[in-house]
């Protein structure tokens, strides 16, 4: 569903993503790690078609099958919006607006329609910014820092959520994360990225017991 190579970000004089390439495939949950500043945000924003790679003697290409939604950092909700309005921008491309599918995996949203974004909690903001970009119906999803900010009972009740979406739609998924725990529990395979470089991936059960691992999520360097 993603296939990522030899992928080069920069801004200005400043490389940010320095030849990544990773990719996952139909019906995975695969896990981006990294310290801040690794680049994480930088990948996702390129596989939404907000950056473009590099040009000129550095090669690199990005490749999406199917439609690709982002959960971006941080929500970037329209806090002044009220929810079901919230949702109803994140149907403008696939051209669904009807939240109710939405509401059904997400009940607590359906309860919330009329609250304005900006007064809820950081878990239903959370909340708010998965349905927004499940409102476009995608096959594959990228989730940038589900846990960031939120309480472990929060995070994990939102990781179930995306778990039965990949279960029982075959929705793949790109979670980038700090908690290396959570992306662990969560996904079969994981890559961790380091100064805007990939310096270890494989599967989460091998990763789990690489020092590196632990260094990286620290914000230490991996040798």
């Amino acid at each position: 569903m993603i296939d990522v190579t030899d992928l080069v970000v920069s801004y200005g004089t400043a490389i940010a993503l320095d030849h990544v390439t990773l990719a996952v495939g139909k019906g995975e949950m695969v896990a981006l790690l990294g310290p801040n500043g690794a680049g994480k945000s930088t990948l996702a924003n390129t596989l939404a078609g907000l950056l473009a790679p590099a040009s000129g003697t550095v090669s690199g290409t990005v490749r999406v099958e199917g439609r690709l939604a982002l959960v971006p950092e941080g929500r970037q909700l329209f806090p002044d919006m009220s929810v079901a309005d919230n949702l109803a921008l994140g149907g403008w491309r696939s051209g669904q607006r009807d939240p109710a599918p939405v509401y059904e995996l997400l009940p607590r949203l359906a309860e919330l329609a009329g609250r304005r974004a900006g007064v809820l909690s950081g878990g239903e903001q959370q909340m708010v910014a998965v349905g927004r970009a499940l409102m476009s119906r995608p096959q594959v999803l990228v989730v940038d820092e589900l846990s960031l900010g939120l309480a472990p009972n929060i995070t994990a009740d939102l990781a179930a959520h995306l778990a039965t979406l990949n279960r029982e739609q075959g929705l793949a998924v790109l979670l980038i994360e700090q908690n290396a725990r959570l992306a662990f529990e969560l996904c079969s395979r994981a890559y961790v990225l380091e100064s805007g470089q990939v310096r270890a991936e494989g599967a989460c059960a091998e990763l789990a017991d690489d020092p590196r691992v632990a260094s990286a999520y620290l914000g230490g360097a991996i040798t």
